[in-house]
């Protein structure tokens, strides 16, 4: 029987990619989105991927939301956390709501959404849970401190959940994409872009969000079970972690 897969954040960018790829390995994926309606009845058309909508900053919503898709889907066993907002500003400008925003969303969504699946897997012996951070979680960012601090909190709670969780037979893994070929990525000045990020980039291009999609697939798949409270930098050698 395949295995239900449920990626938050799942129906654009390289949340979109994830869902795709888990169900071109075998897996019933459920995608997760907050708010873009159009998109995601658009992904779920050309995909066949049944989506469900929910904030994930709420935990009352990941709960019942997580209900929803095991009792029309089944357990879940493999968990993507993607889902991710920017707010940016300098931190002298830079409002509470914009810093509480991004930490409810980036990192709280973590627990969020594992408290609700951690019991069923540890009771079945087995569970894959990749967090998506972020290069910026590693180095910092200038005017993403919220960000920054929220994607370097991704890991650390990687790495707690990991050892808690590796003698259940679940492994807890992040992927830290560098700049990825997005939509977010494409609004920047091509000039920018030309000048100031692909500089910073040894293998010298963007990558690819489906580059990500393959790290979650082998990381999600039994050939990975001796991986845990690990970090994959994903970045073309933009930063050694």
């Amino acid at each position: 029987m395949a295995r239900v897969a449920l990626v938050t954040g799942g129906t654009r960018g390289i949340g979109a990619s994830i869902s795709k790829a888990l169900k071109a390995a075998g897996y019933k994926v459920a995608a997760n989105y907050g708010g873009n309606d159009e998109a995601a009845n658009k992904f779920k058309a050309d995909t066949g991927i049944p989506v469900y909508k929910w904030d994930v900053s709420s935990f009352e919503a990941c709960e019942a939301g997580i209900k929803k898709v095991e009792a029309e889907l089944g357990p879940i066993e493999v968990l993507v956390n993607n889902a991710g907002i920017t707010r940016d500003a300098m931190l002298h400008r830079m409002k509470p709501e914009q810093w509480k925003q991004v930490i409810d969303t980036n990192l709280g969504s973590l627990f969020n959404m594992c408290r609700p699946v951690i019991e069923g897997m540890r009771a079945r012996k087995f569970g894959r849970i990749v967090n998506i951070s972020s290069i910026n979680g590693q180095k910092g960012q200038m005017g993403q401190t919220n960000y920054s601090a929220a994607k370097a909190g991704d890991i650390g709670f990687t790495k707690a959940l990991a050892q808690e969780s590796a003698k259940a037979g679940i492994t807890v893994n992040a992927i830290t994409p560098g700049y990825i070929n997005t939509e977010m990525v494409q609004a920047v000045p091509k000039d920018v872009l030309e000048k100031n990020i692909l500089p910073q980039i040894p293998i010298g291009r963007l990558g690819e969000p489906e580059e990500i999609a393959r790290c979650v697939v082998f990381l999600a798949s039994d050939d990975a079970g001796l991986i845990t409270g690990s970090t994959i930098s994903a970045n073309g050698g933009q930063y050694f972690a």
